[in-house]
């Protein structure tokens, strides 16, 4: 918008200025005493100028930067400027234009030299026409030329001042471009990254589901399986009816459990065992239901204040208290068992330990490549809430599972 004012300025200012100086010189014609061949020439020369005008407008696009016959057309409205000015001061309105065109005429070594000529023109104006008269009249032209010649200095000044101004504005907005393309960039990598986490998030998810359900299966359906399988061998061989009817109900009721647990494990809901009652409680029914089936003499201890645990928390301790009772059903052979809750400063501690035939558990990793499911297992149900899961056995001296859990307070 400025350079297009500026633009229109250049074009037409000129014809402007001349024709207001024209109309002051006219008018102040008797008080200046300006003859009629001063008038003549002062004519001529404003069709000159005229002339020039015309010709430069229609040459000036094609050449919009420092030229030759820019320098030669700066000349020749300087002269004619400088030539009015001395028949009439009031053409000093035409001179004028030499101060906003210098720059864009000439090169840049003649800027100055193009500027003092116009101050020359407008301190001979101010100072009462030219040429000055007597010492008076020069000293006065001589001061004035100074004063414009200091104020074109301070102009100057100013001028480079707003240019360097510019510069570092245009420098800025080309910074703040860059910074905006770099920062555009990362916002795309980031978006990227964002679906790739997203995308290998999908994948964990599914993949720690499936170990869920493969886990809750292994600790329902199929403990329950075993425990089925147990009662109805003891129906097979047991010579009483009552017996048999007795572990047929026992096998019966371990079905109903293990789908109704199945069915929880599904929809991810907490155990049956703790659907009224709370972790010490609902451990302490399953150990004497275990020993009842198992007939094995079982004990359960609770140490420190009980508190209610948050629910993932409780079920994990089950679920793992669950499986160590299912391995020792299948493997241990042992006559004893017990089973510890320990509740302290900011943990939970479960143990089971029971006095079976042990296993050395080195060879069991070599053999199997991870522990054995139900080992993996619970290690896996006790590192998914931030605990640890540890194993100590050896051949004929029994078997001692620990689980340590955050102490994580229900709510």
């Amino acid at each position: 918008m400025i350079e297009r004012r500026w633009g229109l300025f250049h074009r037409w200012g000129p014809y402007a200025l001349l024709g207001f100086g024209a109309l002051m010189s006219f008018a102040t014609s008797d008080v200046v005493g300006v003859s009629r061949g001063a008038w003549n020439v002062a004519g001529v020369l404003m069709v000159a100028a005229l002339v020039l005008q015309l010709w430069w407008g229609r040459l000036a696009r094609s050449r919009p930067g420092p030229s030759f016959v820019g320098i030669l057309y700066y000349a020749v409205r300087w002269a004619i400027a400088f030539v009015l000015t001395w028949i009439n001061p009031f053409f000093a309105f035409y001179a004028i234009v030499g101060y906003f065109g210098a720059e864009r005429l000439l090169p840049p070594r003649l800027v100055k030299p193009g500027l003092f000529a116009t101050a020359i023109i407008m301190a001979g104006s101010q100072s009462g026409g030219l040429p000055p008269h007597g010492n008076l009249g020069w000293a006065v032209f001589g001061g004035l030329l100074a004063v414009n010649i200091a104020l074109l200095g301070v102009f100057a000044h100013l001028a480079a001042q707003e240019d360097q101004r510019a510069l570092d504005a245009a420098a800025t907005i080309t910074e703040l471009e860059r910074t905006n393309t770099a920062l555009q960039q990362a916002m795309d990598e980031n978006a990227a990254l964002h679906a790739q986490l997203l995308l290998q998030a999908r994948e964990a998810g599914v993949a720690d589901e499936r170990r869920r359900l493969a886990a809750e299966i292994h600790d329902t359906i199929a403990q329950g399986l075993t425990g089925i399988i147990a009662q109805l061998q003891v129906v097979a061989t047991a010579s009483e009816e009552s017996l048999a009817r007795e572990h047929l109900g026992r096998a019966a009721d371990l079905a109903r459990h293990s789908l109704g647990e199945a069915r929880r494990s599904v929809h991810n809901l907490s155990p049956t065992a703790l659907e009224h009652d709370a972790l010490p409680e609902a451990l302490k029914k399953t150990v004497t239901e275990w020993a009842e089936r198992a007939g094995v003499r079982a004990d359960f201890t609770v140490t420190g204040p009980a508190e209610p645990l948050h629910e993932e928390i409780e079920a994990t301790l089950l679920r793992i208290v669950q499986e160590a009772l299912s391995n020792a059903t299948r493997h241990a052979d042992a006559t004893r068992l017990g089973v510890t809750l320990s509740y302290m400063e900011g943990e939970v501690a479960l143990d089971v330990r029971d006095d079976g035939r042990g296993f050395d558990p080195l060879t069991l990793v070599q053999r199997s490549g991870s522990g054995g499911f139900g080992l993996d297992g619970m290690r896996v149900r006790a590192e998914r809430i931030a605990g640890s899961f540890t194993v100590e056995s050896e051949p004929g001296n029994g078997t001692a599972l620990s689980a340590r859990v955050p102490l994580v307070r229900h709510g």
